[in-house]
């Protein structure tokens, strides 16, 4: 199959143009116009979506499933296009694409399979107790229930998983929430295509056209009239601070306020603990150069602080990871912008005299290269800047002089999607000490691994307290990720005709 865009938005079952176009930006291969979005496109995408919910939000898990399996079946039918146009538009490599695209199909089936079973629904069952004194209790059934349309915003790191049919959309389309996705300028044919592979899922399983809707690009007003839209229950979104806060500000202004589960990226940072630093300090320095490094260092998750005690074995460390660092060849970004932060971001390391380089390196155009700095806990904790997240292969050192600087950092730092330790098993005390502040820190915490690499399942969180992510309690990958889309109804002293068929 070749992929020949047509540049338009996909508003309930029907491939719209708008009048104005914005041209795409791909890394290699050829720009195509696409249409820009409307707050117009945007009201009748959302009507839509509310009308579609009066039956999708009341079909049956078995429906939702199949429907699910089959948007995963036609992805996997565009197989050849999906990765051509992604490779083109994203500068990512061939398999990058390809390992992506099973991670997309492979959550949309866990998430059917997830449903048919029913726990995610969390029914209770309170019996009546009519003899009860001195009075008697009634009848209380609690299930989960859809909550309406949700708006997704697509993300620029992750053009399937994170996208069109990624995480947040294949939660919500299980949960019975019918979906307006807002796409990302940076892949507009990736997204345009696996609209496709939804559309053509619509039309097989015979559900509402209007429960997905695909708006392309577009100026602020677009994002902004999304998240206002009154018929907008929900949003969800993976993708910078400032963007996120903007957003998340507008749905709490709202007359009526919504959820914002907003992923907002976090520096991640690794504490090596003693003993595991004399006993493979400079392995753990070449894994961590290969985490930092992995797909220029453009993941939410990259690990960019690594605590170290000072001392040859943390000097053996930094050693280790500057040599592996220098190997790194420099690697295609995924937009301009982004390389245009990521050089400001190493400007911010360059200008501080409290900071050390390390390894220094020239990047140019849309290529990155990698970067390597050092300081001690005082400094970086008298300067917030350190703390802020440098979207790409860029680390920092922080060396400490004992447990207590390791605590006192632990205790710093703000809000992540991960933290870990690498320790062996005599810095068990050490790890024991620094657990109550990294569990309040972040949503998912390691040992002598790298976070690189989110695994989609049943215990998976990826999500923190802000500016992690703006909704602590929730997670935007695995299993978990359908509740957010959910609310709970109790039903007391109804006939079993009158629940809801998640009842049953």
């Amino acid at each position: 199959m070749v992929f020949k865009p047509h540049g338009k938005h996909l508003i309930a079952g029907e491939w719209v143009a708008s009048e104005t176009t914005f041209m795409s930006e791909p890394s290699t291969g050829t720009s195509f116009a696409y249409s820009v979005g409307t707050p117009e496109l945007v009201d009748q995408a959302a009507r839509a979506a509310e009308d579609a919910f009066w039956s999708y939000g009341y079909s049956s898990r078995e429906e939702r499933a199949k429907f699910l399996n089959a948007i995963a079946d036609e992805i996997e039918a565009r197989a050849e296009a999906i990765t051509e146009i992604g490779v083109q538009e994203t500068g990512l490599p061939e398999a990058r694409l390809q390992g992506e695209r099973g991670r997309t199909t492979g959550q949309l089936r866990l998430f059917a399979e997830h449903i048919l079973k029913g726990a995610y629904l969390d029914r209770r069952h309170d019996e009546a107790l009519p003899d009860r004194q001195p009075l008697p209790r009634p009848d209380l059934k609690m299930v989960q229930r859809p909550i309406g349309p949700v708006a997704v915003f697509g993300a620029s790191n992750f053009p399937l998983a994170f996208s069109t049919a990624g995480g947040d959309t294949a939660s919500a389309l299980a949960a019975g929430c019918p979906v307006v996705v807002k796409g990302h300028s940076a892949h507009p044919g990736t997204g345009e295509i696996v609209a496709e592979a939804i559309h053509a899922a619509v039309n097989t399983c015979g559900i509402h056209p209007g429960v997905f809707s695909l708006i392309q690009g577009g100026k602020r007003d677009v994002g902004t009239s999304l998240v206002q839209h009154e018929l907008i229950k929900a949003v969800g979104f993976t993708g910078s601070l400032g963007g996120g806060r903007a957003l998340y500000d507008l749905c709490a202004q709202r007359p009526e306020p919504i959820p914002f589960f907003g992923e907002l990226g976090s520096v991640n940072p690794m504490f090596v603990l003693p003993k595991a630093a004399e006993a493979r300090g400079a392995d753990i320095g070449t894994g961590w150069a290969a985490s930092l490094t992995m797909g220029a260092g453009q993941f939410c998750t990259n690990p960019g602080i690594a605590v170290v005690e000072k001392g040859a074995a943390g000097d053996a460390l930094v050693q280790a990871a500057a040599e592996a660092l220098k190997g790194v060849q420099t690697q295609c970004m995924l937009t301009d912008g982004i390389a245009d932060a990521y050089r400001d971001g190493k400007a911010r390391f360059d200008g501080r005299n409290a900071v050390k380089p390390v390894l220094v390196s020239d990047s140019e155009g849309r290529f990155a290269a990698p970067n390597l700095y050092e300081t001690d806990a005082e400094n970086y904790l008298q300067d917030h800047a350190l703390g802020e997240e440098v979207f790409g292969p860029l680390g920092l050192v922080v060396r400490v002089s004992g447990p207590e600087e390791m605590d006192a950092l632990a205790r710093g730092f703000e809000g992540q999607l991960t933290a870990t330790l690498h320790m062996d098993e005599g810095d068990l005390p050490v790890a024991q000490s620094l657990m109550p502040a990294l569990e309040r820190k972040a949503g998912r915490l390691l040992v002598n691994g790298f976070p690189t690499g989110v695994e989609v399942a049943d215990a998976m969180v990826h999500g923190g307290p802000y500016p992690a992510s703006t909704n602590f309690g929730a997670t935007s990958v695995g299993t978990l990720a359908i509740r957010r889309f959910l609310r709970p109804v109790c039903y007391q002293n109804f006939p079993d005709a009158l629940l809801p068929g998640d009842w049953s």
